[in-house]
């Protein structure tokens, strides 16, 4: 969906699958996927929990169970991290999304794709796609065989009803079907899983404010997991997670959009039809809006008394206008219960005798924290 362009197609595919978002639950109150990431969470805890407090890499942990929860979202069930299935995916979504940053820097800069590499770059990435292809016309046939009209259970369920009835969608079909889906996996596990690893980062590398959010987290919610409830009652909970999309936005780049007619930005004059990438990342840094914007300080987002201060015009992690992220919602939800769950259940440090994790970037369609290690204690 987010290189389909703009017309009737778009609109009717993009309110549809909004529709079966909402339907799955991703209004507060709901429960369907907020049980789902919970379960998430709690596997992840159980997880860290396995490393008794020595020093480790989490990355592919949280990736792999990011991924857990939208495959729960689009298929009705979540597998065990070692499964085979699982691992082929999973290393299909790294593989595509390399390539899918190499392509992005290629329609850019056209004269690239001469160099050497980039077509083996792409092989491989066409490759990964067939898998994810083959992964998922698998769970539609499955799906399909297991329909039950009058009680669906997940995405490809709405979606195949949709596909035989043609109500909302006109001229859906299986394959566009399997092509939302592979969005939906794509978008959905690279940025939540990369902004939460960001977000611990840069917990690990200030023990004050994680202190702050430990003694926030312990007077309102004490020994219990936290759930989407506490939510309103976790201001610094939620201004740290909003400081690290600002901070380190993890799409720096807001999907491409176009002119629908002439227009003149201060002396530039630009056709219509003309493709237009927004600077996201630039604008969160910009020092007009953000003084000292390279400063991690979650008490830009928290008014005098503590409540969370909107900041729509110098703030926009999940794009805007018309293609503006459309499972912002879920992964709103998602890092609020994994950030949550995560600082209630441990304290994160550096392992004795290394420096703070390393706040660059490693470049590519995301833009992730390059590997470091922490050390994950019970509280």
């Amino acid at each position: 969906m987010a290189a389909v362009r703009w017309g009737p197609g778009f609109r009717q595919r993009k309110r549809f699958a909004y529709t079966v978002l909402k339907n799955l639950g991703m209004k507060v109150g709901r429960g369907s996927m907020e049980g789902h990431i919970r379960e998430e969470a709690n596997c992840l805890c159980s997880r860290m929990a396995e490393y008794k407090g020595q020093p480790f890499d989490f990355a592919h942990d949280v990736t792999v169970t990011f991924a857990n929860v939208i495959c729960s979202m689009l298929f009705g069930k979540r597998y065990d991290y070692g499964d085979e299935t699982f691992q082929e995916l999973k290393k299909a979504i790294d593989a595509v999304v390399i390539g899918l940053a190499a392509g992005q820097v290629i329609s850019v800069f056209p004269f690239l794709r001469f160099v050497p590499g980039g077509k083996l770059v792409a092989t491989d990435m066409f490759q990964h796609v067939l898998k994810l292809h083959h992964v998922l016309w698998e769970e539609i046939s499955r799906h399909r065989e297991h329909l039950d009209r009058k009680n669906p259970r997940d995405f490809l369920d709405f979606c195949l009803l949709e596909v035989d009835q043609q109500d909302k969608v006109e001229g859906l079909t299986e394959e566009n079907v399997m092509y939302m889906a592979m969005n939906l996996i794509l978008a959905g596990t690279e940025t939540t899983a990369g902004t939460l690893l960001w977000a611990l980062l840069y917990i690990t590398q200030n023990p004050a404010i994680q202190q702050k959010v430990h003694e926030e987290l312990d007077a309102v919610i004490g020994v219990s997991l936290p759930t989407l409830s506490h939510r309103p009652q976790l201001p610094y909970v939620n201004a740290c997670l909003l400081e690290t999309m600002r901070i380190r936005t993890v799409v720096p780049f807001a999907l491409p959009h176009a002119t629908t007619q002439d227009v003149k930005v201060r002396e530039f004059h630009i056709p219509k039809g003309t493709q237009v990438i927004l600077n996201l990342y630039s604008l969160h840094v910009d020092p007009t809006y953000w003084p000292d914007p390279e400063r991690f300080d979650p008490e830009r987002f928290l008014d005098a008394e503590g409540n969370i201060i909107n900041k729509p015009e110098s703030f926009m992690p999940f794009g805007g206008g018309r293609r503006v992220c459309l499972g912002e919602k879920l992964a709103r939800m998602e890092l609020f219960l994994f950030f949550s769950t995560l600082l209630q259940s441990f304290t994160f440090r550096t392992p004795e005798g290394t420096p703070p994790p390393n706040t660059d970037y490693v470049l590519g369609l995301t833009w992730s924290p390059r590997p470091f290690q922490v050390c994950a204690t019970p509280r």
